[in-house]
């Protein structure tokens, strides 16, 4: 009989200590996320579509499983688990929560399982933070709005100053004033940053800024007029569901994955719907970094992305092997306990 595969420690690893790894690397996480947009547009990943677990009576609130595979130098295999609860907002907590496995390449044993709401946030700034530098046409710009101003709207502009962003103007705007408030006294107070304008429309903002941040919970479209671009700035289009077909159909667009993209009624999605094709999509992120697409200079600029779960396992996997490096996990002595098909003997665990 075979000797028994040796099976990995399993690790926990905090939201404080994701923290602590990622701070002051933001610019290797940007290199790393697009590591892995590369390895995916190489067909190296494999990232089956998103499941989503819905409520009939929580309508606003979901649960999404994003299962993935990336290879690379340190393949890995896993599961993002994230609940979006925008109701929790007015209770004070943040709108998502989210676990992150990391299994193993060889036996599939789950090896790790990270606090990963801080993991999601960080791929989602660092892919726009890619985005903003790739699409940009010229100079980077310098007048950022943001429309939503919840976590992820923090994360993108820390991850844009802390890449070598500066801005001569900052705006914000949210259906709530008090949040819109809140994230205007934040950004003004940031160390050499310029004052940041509380706007009472998106269309002032839109007007306002060269580089526009979407990052709402909005679940339709609630922006309709291109006219409100006709300055052609960059749009990054986080939240996915804020703009309408007109305004995509004015514009060119970028996407991280076509076939991700185009479903759930995200505004890409609602243009497939409405023309019948995809002929608006101008190509995917990777086709950029890949010198593939040109970027026209008379219209705006639209970057949709979907949320990859690679990006996750490649960032869960980077902060994993920085602690075991160090020497920081935490593991679960005996989490496997069934390791002898017949339960003759206690089977090996080792870290890997």
């Amino acid at each position: 009989m075979s000797p028994s595969p040796l099976v990995p420690a399993f690790a926990v690893i905090t939201g404080a200590q994701v923290a602590e790894v990622l701070a002051g690397r933001e610019g290797q996480v940007v290199d790393l996320v697009e590591e892995v947009y590369r390895l995916h547009g190489q067909g190296d990943s494999v990232n089956p579509p998103s499941y989503f677990l819905r409520f009939p009576d929580r309508p606003s609130s979901r649960i999404i499983a994003l299962p993935a595979s990336v290879g690379g130098a340190r393949p890995t295999d896993g599961l993002k688990w994230i609940s979006s609860f925008p109701e929790n907002v007015a209770a004070g907590i943040p709108r998502a929560s989210a676990v992150l496995i990391l299994n193993d390449h060889d036996t599939g044993y789950p090896f790790a399982c990270l606090e990963s709401s801080i993991i999601s946030a960080s791929r989602t700034a660092a892919s726009a933070t890619l985005a903003a530098d790739r699409l940009s046409r010229g100079e980077r710009a310098r007048r950022v709005g943001f429309i939503g101003t919840g976590l992820i709207a923090r994360y993108i502009h820390h991850f844009l100053e802390s890449t070598g962003w500066t801005f001569d103007q900052l705006g914000v705007h949210d259906l709530s004033a008090e949040h819109a408030g809140s994230f205007a006294d934040y950004l003004s107070g940031r160390s050499g940053e310029a004052k940041a304008t509380v706007h009472d429309s998106a269309e002032s903002l839109i007007r306002d800024s060269d580089l526009v941040v979407l990052a709402t919970v909005a679940g339709t479209p609630h922006i309709h007029e291109p006219a409100w671009f006709s300055h052609n700035p960059l749009v990054l289009n986080v939240s996915l569901r804020d703009l309408a077909p007109e305004v995509l159909l004015a514009s060119a667009n970028i996407v991280d994955d076509v076939e991700h993209c185009l479903k759930a009624d995200t505004s890409p999605h609602l243009v497939e719907q409405r023309t019948g094709n995809r002929d608006f999509i101008d190509g995917t992120l990777f086709d950029v970094l890949e010198g593939r697409v040109e970027l026209p200079a008379d219209k705006p600029v639209v970057f949709s992305p979907f949320g990859l779960g690679v990006l996750d396992l490649g960032l869960g996997r980077f902060v994993h092997d920085t602690l075991a490096a160090d020497g920081r996990l935490a593991t679960v002595d005996g989490f496997f306990h069934e390791l002898d098909r017949y339960g003759r003997e206690a089977g090996k665990q080792v870290a890997r």
